[in-house]
């Protein structure tokens, strides 16, 4: 996931402590097993930073895990500001 921080004020550790309590909850309700280890590694981003580096990296991470072939195989992939096509056609790849 890569997450921008709206303000100074974002409480990025709270962001993730919700989001995975309840992306957990409901998978958990649906399948029966657990969806996320203990803990999570974030890593800030710097202005001088390629954001677009970083994202490749994790829209990536479903093929090289070996749940799909290719990027636009994995349905979870997504952003809450821009379309799917889009976001395919900043990193360079084709839904």
């Amino acid at each position: 996931m890569v997450v921008e921080r709206g303000s100074d004020q974002a409480d990025v550790a709270r962001f993730v402590q919700l989001a995975k309590q309840l992306s957990g909850y409901y998978f958990r309700q649906l399948t029966g097993t657990m969806l996320w280890q203990p803990s999570w590694h974030d890593r800030v981003l710097r202005r001088s930073d390629d954001v677009l580096v970083a994202i490749r990296y994790v829209v990536g991470n479903p093929v090289r895990a070996g749940l799909v072939n290719d990027v636009a195989e994995y349905p979870f992939l997504g952003s809450g500001t821009i379309s799917r096509d889009a976001l395919m056609a900043s990193i360079g790849t084709q839904a």
